[in-house]
């Protein structure tokens, strides 16, 4: 057999069967600190897809970060055939500093594909395209809700694209969303660059959440073994096919005040339900936030003041939905019963 060849990336070579930590040289800091993206590769000794993994793309959506900690952690990865590129925290300025953004006040995922010598943001999208996106066949990049919101978990994919679907299928996250590509985002300058990424949202911001966690790291695993990098052995498919959603929207409060919610992420709501009251501080006024459609919630604020407009609640409607309990629950306990996260509950 044919010895593979070593995997370059940045001014430094992986050899086949082992992994390493590269830093990427991003920028220096206003006081002199050094700032580099880290990515963890692990170049398998046997040919395979090269697959990135990434978070922290939004500096406080930590989720992901955690997803990836674990994923590296796991001993299977010594089999992996092809090769895998995590990278935890993309934006490690905000990460830092618990914002969503970089210095510059710029979204970085409104700023791909960027440019070598564009704005912060625009430079470190660059580096992301050049030294990961563009050696990879794949992408798997992690999410939660902005701050103050929280998701269920789900996938997100553009409609005319039959591969991602198929591999959102194959992830098993609770629900598939349908969600069109957004200029200057990872997914959109991806796809311009043949490489096709899937969009895991999770959870809330600058918080944990061991259910969502556990799903990005089993729809991980379960990409990577249909991709043909690992063995089936330990990875467990989905026990019921994923709640699919063409269309979703938001429900706005009617006005300013304090919220009380009535349902969460993953209630089924009917046609005129009352979710939640938006109530002047007096408790004079009192609105109800009333679903105007049928549907699941895969989204909603966890902040209890709110502007008149302000989005309260995401409503998707899905395919199947006279089996949206039964699905989610099923989904759910699969991941409570997982051996593989037995000793991650508690370590």
């Amino acid at each position: 057999m044919v010895k593979r060849a070593a995997f370059r990336i940045g001014q430094e070579s992986v050899p086949p069967g082992t992994r390493r930590t590269i830093n990427l040289p991003v920028s220096v800091m206003s006081d002199h600190t050094p700032v580099t993206m880290s990515a963890h590769v692990i170049h398998g000794r046997r040919d395979g897809p090269i697959v990135f993994v990434s978070a922290g793309v939004h500096g406080d959506e930590i989720i992901g970060v955690e997803i990836v900690r674990r994923l590296l952690r796991l001993p299977g990865l010594k089999s992996l055939r092809g090769t895998l590129i995590a990278i935890p925290i993309v934006n490690a300025f905000g990460f830092l500093s618990h914002s969503r953004y970089l210095p510059d006040r710029r979204d970085l995922n409104r700023c791909f594909p960027g440019t070598e010598g564009g704005s912060l943001a625009s430079r470190l999208a660059h580096l992301f395209m050049e030294e990961i996106v563009g050696r990879c066949d794949l992408g798997i990049d992690l999410h939660s809700a902005a701050v103050h919101r929280t998701n269920l978990p789900q996938i997100r994919i553009s409609p005319d694209n039959r591969e991602t679907s198929r591999l959102a299928g194959v992830f098993g996250a609770p629900v598939i969303l349908y969600s069109q590509l957004r200029e200057g985002s990872l997914r959109a300058a991806a796809k311009e660059a043949g490489v096709d990424v899937l969009l895991y949202e999770a959870g809330e911001a600058l918080r944990f959440d061991e259910m969502a966690v556990r799903a990005g790291v089993s729809g991980i695993l379960r990409v990577l073994r249909d991709q043909g990098m690992l063995p089936s052995k330990g990875i467990a498919k989905p026990r019921r096919k994923p709640l699919v959603s063409v269309s979703s929207r938001w429900l706005r409060a009617p006005q300013g005040g304090l919220l009380r919610s009535f349902r969460s992420e993953g209630d089924m709501i009917e046609e005129g339900e009352t979710l939640a009251v938006v109530s002047d501080p007096f408790g004079e006024v009192e609105i109800p936030v009333v679903s105007d459609r049928a549907g699941l919630i895969v989204g909603r604020t966890v902040f209890p003041s709110v502007n008149e407009g302000d989005a309260v609640f995401h409503l998707a409607q899905v395919s199947d939905m006279d089996d949206v309990e039964e699905t989610l629950e099923f989904l759910s306990s699969q991941l409570e019963e997982d051996p593989l996260f037995e000793e991650d509950a508690i370590t």
